[in-house]
Formats: C-alpha cells, structure tokens, sequence
C-alpha cells in the first residue's frame, strides 16, 4: 500500500496528470499561418565552464550527446550570462532585465543571510517573464529542474512557480512545489545518505532520487510533458535546468574518481548521458526536429574546485568578473529555424547576453512585446539562427556578487565590469583600480591596457558608473509588461 501511495503522488505522475487536465480546460490559440508555432526547450546547466563541453575543447571528458546539438546547429564562442553566479543569472534568463532591477545580487540563502546582504528572498511575480508571455499566448509552459529564485533554506513562504507562468514545474531543494531531493552515495557507505533534507518544507509532492540520476529525473519528467502537450496538441516551453554540474559531486559508483576534478568529469559525462533521452526524442522526431529551438547554456562559470586554472583559457572562475565567470557555451540547434548553411558552424564574433534571448524567442514565435516591456536584452534572432550579422546596441555591465570579494585563486576582485565591442573593463565600485582588456588580442585577461588607452578606460568608467547608478529595483505595475504577473502576492 506504502509503495503504491508513493508511485501515486511521485512529482512525475503530479505533472503528467497535471498537463493532460490542463488540455481540457484551455481552448486551442489559432495557429500563426500555416504552420504550428515553434516549440522552445531552454536547457541550462549549472556550474558548467566555457570550454568543459568537447564541442568547446575539452579533452578530458565524452559529452557526444551535447556535441551532436553543436555538430547540426550553431555554437556561439561569445554569450554571456548576466552575473557570474545563480540565483541573479537565473533572474536575467527569466524576466530580459539586469537582476539588479529586482534586488537579486547574490545566490539567494536564508532570510537572515539575504537581508544583511541586500538581497530579496525571492523574485516579484510581478516581473515579466518568458514563460508568462508564451503562456498567455497558449503555450504549455513547464519548468523541470533548479530554480533557485525563491524558496530555499527557511524562505517557505515565497511564490509557487506556477505564479511566474509556469503550468507544471519539479524543481529541487531551492524551490516551492513538487520535488525531487537528492541522496549520495559514495564508496564504502553502507547505505545512501539524504542532502537537504530541510527542503521537505518547501511543498511537495517530494521523492528522494539519487542524485546521480536526478538529472535523468528531469528529463523524463520533460519527455512526458512533452509528449502530452503533443498530445493535447499545444506547442510547448520548457525548462530544463538540472543542478548537475553544481557540487557535491557523487557520479555513480561505476564511474568513480578519486578527487573532485575526476568527480566533476564524471558528472559532466553521466550529465550527457542523461540528457540524451530528451535530445533524441527531438532529433530523431521528423515533426519535433522541424517545428523545435533547443537552446543550451550554462549560468555561470566553473567551481574552482575542480579545475587547475593554469588549464583554462580563461580567467577566474563562478563568482568572478573575469570571462571564465560570467561567458558561458551557448549552441543554439534547430534544423527547422537555422540558416542552412550555418548548421555545425560556430560564431565567434557576435556578443550575445542571456537576457537577449526572450525578446529574441518572442520574435520567434511572432509576439511583438517590445514597446509594452522594458527590456535590458536586445532581439538577436537573426545572429542566433544564423540569418545575419547583429551588432549590438549596447555595452554589457555587470556586478559583483556582494560577498564573493575573494573567491578561488582570486582576490580583492574588482565590484563592477562592461564589455563593449572588444574592450573588457573593470574597476571598482568608486571607479578604481581599473583594469582594460583587448578581448580580441588578449581573451585571458592577461595584460591590463589601461594605462596606454587611459581615455577609453574614463569613458568606460563613466558609462559603468552611470549604469550602476541607474539601477532602481522595478516599481512596473502589471500593465506595463506582456509578461507581467497579474497578481501582487
């Protein structure tokens, strides 16, 4: 009787159940032109440094499954990430804006924690999201995987998914809502060890699953989201975030290494392994392969654990400015919507940011939000499906998370940093120490041009400084955003 009460309220069957009611209760949204809207999978993975993919050089470590998607779309060498650490990355991602705009710096922690840092416990439903906007247009929206935006440690009482337009979601230990909790398991242990297990309080239904395999978990619980809003004949969004390949590192006992850099190439290989199921349903799908954007990055920069610096093509790590803490892989796969002839190519030239990719998919999928939501990110669609060149418009800026001011190899980094065209700077908050890079010449960061172009680096610290002081957290009412959320809880 225990077992079958379990199989009944697992987090998976919840889903499934879920979307095939909510097939019944929405009215069908008439089709643009004569063919279906474009289906959108957001995959973002956690903790995964530029070059840890094959497709972006690595050697240490298989990842064919993530390298297929590279080999017939496009990888992008130059996308950024809006901070070089989770919980702000994941707000930009989410609703187009800076973090800053929500009091979103840092890793969000106990409430105690946030407060003495500045920090909100959780991101206003009132900001505009992706998910809302495809939602309101008839989209079946899921979430699959890490949130981390609200509901964590003992912040119980943050919003439930579903308020920021999510129909279905399983998250993990740093999110409300239906769950999967990780268990450990290492060599010697006579039995699997639970992780987290305060996050029971965050909602439920709750499964443990080791955490070698929650990956997997996610994937599957996305394949049957998938499958039944094709069934309900609905296009669909979905997020698959898994905290893989955040720590603790615990791969199977199979595939065991000793130290946390082996731990970590683990990891990243059994990672690959479990995403395959969701690319190969896509892929080898005549119908999903022609109508489907998988879009695949990272949030931030590599732990410095597991990693010799002197490795690494690019400087610092998480938590970091320097470009190995805020420039993640990006590949963009979609026989259906990528220029022909660009497929299995890479660009190295166009500088992309993650908060460019909702007015981007927006455009995709025929929503025109530009003149109702205040957009930090810019529409790049042509540059991310390979149709043309786009330069941006606009510098990129950046933040420091307020309490990493040493961090791995690093120390006393530097508060603030913008690239623009090729030139990286930084400085500090005052406007000091100020650091210039050529990114075209010098991508590691290694020889501090400051002093010869002394006027680039004033006028870059002026447009630093004036960005950092026009950040107000958002004061928008829900009319003033497509995406907004209609309630003020």
């Amino acid at each position: 009787m225990d077992k079958i009460y379990m199989v009944l309220q697992s987090p998976r069957v919840i889903i499934v159940t879920l979307i095939v009611v909510l097939s019944t209760m929405v009215s069908r949204v008439p089709l643009f032109g004569d063919d279906p809207r474009p289906n959108i999978i957001l995959v973002f993975i956690d903790d995964l440094g530029w070059s840890d993919l094959g497709c972006f050089g690595n050697r240490q470590a298989d990842t064919p499954a993530i390298d297929r998607l590279a080999s017939e779309g496009i990888a992008f060498e130059q996308f950024y990430v809006n901070s070089p650490i989770c919980s702000p990355s994941r707000v930009a991602i989410t609703t187009v804006q800076y973090p800053q705009r929500w009091r979103i710096t840092s890793y969000l922690d106990a409430s105690q924690v946030n407060r003495r840092r500045g920090l909100a416990n959780w991101l206003d439903p009132r900001a505009p999201t992706l998910a809302r906007a495809l939602q309101r247009q008839g989209y079946a929206t899921g979430h699959f995987g890490k949130w981390h935006m609200g509901g964590q440690r003992d912040v119980d009482a943050a919003p439930p998914i579903s308020q920021y337009g999510f129909d279905v979601s399983i998250t993990n230990f740093e999110g409300m809502g239906p769950k999967y909790l990780p268990m450990t398991l290492a060599p010697g242990w006579e039995k699997p060890r639970k992780i987290w297990e305060d996050a029971e309080r965050l909602g439920g239904p709750y499964e443990w699953s080791m955490r070698s395999q929650i990956t997997t978990d996610f994937a599957s619980a996305a394949i049957d989201f998938i499958k039944a809003s094709q069934a309900a004949d609905r296009p669909f969004y979905v997020n698959l975030w898994p905290d893989d390949v955040h720590g603790p590192w615990f791969p199977t006992l199979k595939h065991w290494r000793q130290g946390v850099p082996g731990l970590y190439l683990s990891v990243l290989q059994e990672m690959d392994t479990q995403l395959r199921a969701l690319f190969d349903l896509i892929c080898d799908d005549d119908i999903l392969r022609e109508n489907t954007l998988i879009v695949f990055c990272s949030d931030n920069g590599p732990d410095p654990k597991t990693f010799d610096p002197a490795s690494k093509p690019l400087r610092g790590c998480k938590a970091t400015l320097y470009e190995n803490g805020i420039r993640s892989p990006l590949i963009v796969w979609g026989p259906g919507f990528v220029s022909p002839e660009k497929q299995g190519t890479r660009d190295a030239e166009t500088v992309l940011a993650a908060f460019d990719l909702a007015p981007s998919l927006l455009r995709l999928v025929g929503i025109d939000a530009s003149a109702k939501t205040p957009f930090d990110g810019e529409d790049m669609l042509d540059a991310l499906l390979g149709h043309r060149a786009v330069k941006r418009s606009d510098s990129l800026c950046f933040s420091r998370p307020p309490d990493f001011k040493d961090f791995g190899n690093e120390k006393n980094l530097p508060d603030l940093a913008i690239r623009k065209d090729r030139w990286k700077f930084l400085c500090d908050v005052d406007g000091g120490r100020p650091q210039l890079y050529d990114l075209h010449a010098d991508p590691g960061e290694t020889q501090n041009v400051a002093d010869q172009h002394s006027e680039l680096a004033q006028v870059l610290t002026d447009e630093l400084l004036h960005w950092k002081a026009s950040l107000q957290p958002s004061g928008m009412t829900k009319n003033q955003s497509i995406g907004s959320s209609e309630s003020n809880e």
